[in-house]
């Protein structure tokens, strides 16, 4: 393996996190607001992707259940993909598209908040997904990539897109980390101060 390959990879990385500070740095403000007015007034955050979405989905999760860098109570967020016995049964009666659906439409109140993370933004259980969560008058915030794909044509006025500009999955899904981080880092700092 070639030591400049690598590097290559440092800096293509380096330069689209440069490239999307000005851009995402207002919608993540913004979610940031919703996600903690959400957890604040006793709503919950729900997240989901495909793949390393879901993953990242998880981590997410993970981070305000458990803590980010900063000791504090715990935050109420659900993955969506972490349930593998949920998500059998429910692909199982009505295939993939539906799986995160339906668990919104079982769990999911006004004023809670989705997070959708999609590298491509094409995936059919997404947009069911946004679907179901404005039938149940929730707040969507979508981590995108390139042009946001069909996820960004069913967000409404209300929702937050998060588009970072470029083609390429993994330099989107490391801005996608970058960005859940910032968000986690969001919301303890309003909860505890900014240290």
């Amino acid at each position: 393996m070639s030591v400049e390959r690598i590097q290559q990879h440092f800096r293509e990385s380096a330069a689209l996190k440069l490239e999307a500070l000005d851009a995402l740095s207002m919608p993540i403000a913004a979610a940031i607001d919703t996600m903690f007015g959400a957890v604040a007034n006793g709503s919950r955050v729900f997240a989901c992707g495909n793949g390393a979405g879901a993953a990242d989905a998880q981590r997410f999760a993970a981070q305000l259940i458990a803590s980010f860098e900063r000791e504090r109570p715990s935050l109420p967020a659900i993955a969506l993909t972490a349930d593998s016995a949920v998500l059998t049964a429910l692909s199982a009666g009505g295939g993939f598209d539906s799986v995160y659906a339906k668990q919104i439409r079982a769990l999911g109140h006004a004023g809670d908040v989705l997070l959708v993370i999609a590298s491509g933004g094409d995936e059919p259980n997404l947009l069911q997904a946004i679907a179901e969560a404005h039938e149940r008058e929730m707040f969507v915030i979508a981590l995108t990539g390139g042009d946001g794909g069909k996820v960004s044509e069913a967000l409404a006025d209300t929702d937050i897109q998060i588009c970072v500009p470029s083609q390429r999955a993994a330099r989107v899904h490391e801005v996608h980390l970058l960005a859940i981080h910032c968000l986690c880092d969001g919301i303890d700092a309003m909860l505890l101060g900014e240290d």
